[in-house]
């Protein structure tokens, strides 16, 4: 059986000293619940923060209010911003995180802002830059949920192996 991908992203982080931090929305903490049941975790995950209501991810994140009310929360840009937003956020020493990842999504059961239900966006920056990931879940509200998770895990994780691969 391969090893669980919060497994493996502990594991590369350890290794590269890096430092991970997590904003959620409709994941609602699931996915540093996942990286943080690994043993070791506490060598490299520095802490999330679930922004649900809308406002605080410009509050608490730093995204921006006019990206905010123009596009809502389920946007590219704001996954962006939410995971660099947990960068900053998770510093320590006025240093950031190494890694940040983010989740913004539609779960459901209704649309949102236009959104479809299952339209989910993953944010990741790190060294190589910024990134956001679409997915197109199905489902109900806790199997996209579980999904998001899911694909947010494997977006950090591909992160990780690019940026080693690049530093090699």
């Amino acid at each position: 059986m391969p090893e669980p991908v919060a497994s493996r992203i502990v594991a590369a982080a350890i290794e590269r000293g890096a430092s991970i931090a997590v904003a959620e929305s409709l994941t609602g903490g699931m996915v540093v619940a996942a990286l943080v049941s690994v043993p070791g975790a506490s060598a490299v995950v520095r802490g999330g923060i679930v922004a649900y209501a809308t406002p605080i991810k410009h509050s608490l994140l730093g995204v921006d209010a006019a990206l905010l009310e123009r596009e809502g929360a389920v946007d590219p840009n704001v996954a962006m911003q939410m995971a660099t937003g947990a960068r900053v956020a998770a510093a320590i020493d006025g240093a950031p995180a190494t890694y940040g990842v983010a989740t913004t999504g539609v779960a459901g059961p209704d649309p949102q802002d236009g959104k479809p239900v299952g339209l989910v966006y993953v944010g990741v920056a790190g060294p190589s830059g910024v990134e956001a990931v679409e997915l197109r879940l199905a489902g109900d509200r806790s199997e996209i949920r579980a999904e998001a998770t899911a694909g947010a895990l494997e977006a950090l994780l591909a992160a990780l192996s690019r940026d080693a691969a690049v530093a090699v």
